[in-house]
């Protein structure tokens, strides 16, 4: 059986923590398996403001990071995709993640109308593909709903118990939904028919995609090569 096998990194963005250090892991990757393919979740305007060490005073607008955008703009199309990962993250001064979980169908609209303006003054809208994770993978019905009214055309969420919740089964409605099911090392890496691999850009996250967890997944990929199709989330549904 040939397993459809997607690599996901949450939290791209120009936070000098939470950015592109981490493609240095994907292009050692690359070189071990040239048809990868990397799904990059990127929030739009990053604002941590919760965790010292950590937060920073205005949101990262990525309009305002050139070089940032520039890089994300010469990334090898055979192998990444972008996608979208909410505006700030979290709510500012209340929470570094949630920014989804309870929003009203309006606001959901409001949100997402920004995400895509910003995406555009960034030169970025014709790389960006209408994907959306909810950071913390927590998204409240009226927003998943908000979400396919917008235009969205895959969510990347996860079936836990504390995150259908917050679905309240809007995410069947949606139905084109991929289920994270890898995320080291919370969740160790295991093929399933259907697998994606969800690491980290932010390098206080225990799931960092580090040079430790590179290393891990390229003994994974190649214990498992022949069975294994590298797959963009689109062709995971």
């Amino acid at each position: 059986m040939q397993c459809k096998v997607n690599v996901s990194i949450d939290d791209v963005s120009p936070h000098p923590r939470s950015g592109i250090n981490v493609l240095k892991n994907c292009e050692t990757l690359i070189k071990e398996f040239p048809d990868i393919k990397f799904s990059l979740f990127i929030p739009i305007a990053y604002w941590r403001t919760m965790k010292p060490g950590v937060s920073t005073t205005e949101p990262l607008v990525l309009s305002k990071y050139k070089d940032f955008c520039n890089i994300l703009l010469s990334l090898p199309k055979e192998n990444f995709e972008l996608c979208y990962h909410g505006l700030y993250h979290g709510i500012p001064g209340k929470s570094d993640n949630d920014e989804l979980r309870n929003l009203n169908y309006q606001d959901s609209l409001t949100l997402f109308s920004k995400m895509f303006s910003i995406v555009e003054e960034s030169g970025l809208d014709k790389c960006f593909k209408r994907i959306l994770r909810p950071p913390a993978w927590r998204m409240s019905s009226e927003c998943i709903r908000a979400s396919k009214d917008f235009g969205f055309d895959v969510l990347a969420l996860i079936d836990l118990d504390y995150t259908k919740e917050c679905y309240q089964g809007a995410e069947i409605e949606f139905g084109n939904v991929v289920n994270a099911n890898c995320y080291p090392p919370f969740e160790p890496l295991k093929l399933y028919e259907k697998t994606e691999i969800v690491y980290h850009a932010c390098d206080w996250d225990r799931n960092y995609l580090d040079d430790d967890k590179t290393n891990e997944l390229i003994e994974f990929i190649e214990f498992n090569l022949d069975k294994i199709r590298f797959s963009f989330l689109g062709e995971m549904l």
